[in-house]
């Protein structure tokens, strides 16, 4: 008996130590990819983009800025060729009223933010719709992912001036005007979008947030408690922060929007899906409700959308964004 409860003592304390590195190696794994995800690479839909720009209605120039950050400055193909996705929103907006320029006139720049893991590339067919609505998109390659030297992403604490400066340096570089500008993000773009747009005279003239959230370490331990349950997934929160932290200097609590959008008072849309098991839909809404009322402002669902497919429903939301845009870009709107 004596042998036999050694050996399950050796065994068990084995069993600990195992445990105890699986758990340590999943909080290095965590902290260490939320500061520097996986970068996406080229995919075939891009090349298409980048190889054949006017086959959808665009010219794409490529740009980079003086601290080393990658851009394509997307304009409307002069000619008013439009590619499939442009036709059929032109229809859209035609549809609700809205009287479109001619395809050489641009009303307005739009900065696009990718999402975590994302790249500038990714962002293409959204700068598709909004060419053939009348406007030029920016479009960066944020800190950490695609072709940007930086290796961390802080989520807007050290990237918030990164869309204004965008934005200045490909108008005198391309020689166009700056103005009037509008500022789009999704997810970890909407929090970048959300710092920006709350700094001390910010260009914006509109903004819009897509699937993002009001508080990072509140959506870093709800993803923990699902996947690993309520009772630990905060503990793998905690050990996450300490990891981020670490590698940034920054804490996941400091990753705040909803402090920023308390000061906003650019007109906002914010746009979240039904179903998103990443940033909650209450999430969502709660940095909605962090604007002040003050603020010219819209909560906008898409239904049964999730985190990752909120761009791609059936849902007219490229619709709902260029008319917001439209309506409150152009000079004299």
């Amino acid at each position: 008996m004596k042998f036999f409860r050694k050996r399950w003592q050796r065994i068990l304390l084995a069993s600990g130590i195992v445990i105890a590195l699986l758990a340590a190696a999943l909080v290095f794994w965590a902290g260490s990819e939320i500061a520097s995800p996986p970068r996406r690479t080229l995919h075939a839909y891009h090349q298409d983009y980048l190889n054949h720009p006017s086959a959808h209605g665009m010219v794409i120039q490529k740009y980079t800025t003086l601290d080393a950050t990658p851009c394509l400055v997307c304009s409307p193909e002069p000619s008013g060729h439009w590619g499939e996705r442009g036709s059929k929103l032109r229809q859209q907006l035609t549809e609700r009223g809205i009287v479109l320029r001619p395809a050489a006139e641009i009303v307005g720049t739009l900065v696009l933010l990718h999402g975590r893991k994302g790249r500038k590339e990714d962002y293409l067919p959204i700068a598709e719709r909004f060419c053939a609505a009348g406007f030029r998109c920016v479009i960066p390659d944020l800190p950490a992912h695609g072709d940007h030297p930086h290796p961390l992403a802080t989520y807007g604490v050290r990237e918030a001036e990164l869309p204004a400066r965008v934005l200045a340096e490909t108008a005198q570089h391309f020689s166009f005007e700056a103005q009037p500008s509008g500022l789009l993000g999704m997810s970890m773009g909407g929090s970048v979008a959300m710092h920006a747009a709350a700094r001390a005279n910010a260009p914006w003239k509109c903004l819009i947030i897509i699937a993002s959230f009001d508080s990072f370490s509140q959506v870093i331990e709800a993803q923990a408690s699902q996947k690993i349950g309520t009772l630990l997934g905060p503990l793998l929160a905690r050990g996450t922060d300490a990891i981020y932290r670490s590698k940034t200097g920054i804490a996941l609590a400091d990753i705040e929007p909803r402090r920023h959008a308390a000061t906003i008072s650019l007109p906002t849309l914010i746009a979240h899906g039904t179903a998103d098991r990443v940033a909650s839909l209450q999430a969502g809404k709660n940095l909605f409700d962090a604007l002040p009322n003050t603020t010219l402002k819209r909560w906008l669902e898409i239904p049964a959308a999730g985190h990752d497919n909120v761009l791609i429903t059936d849902y007219p939301l490229y619709a709902e964004l260029s008319s917001w845009m439209l309506t409150h870009v152009p000079m004299g709107k």
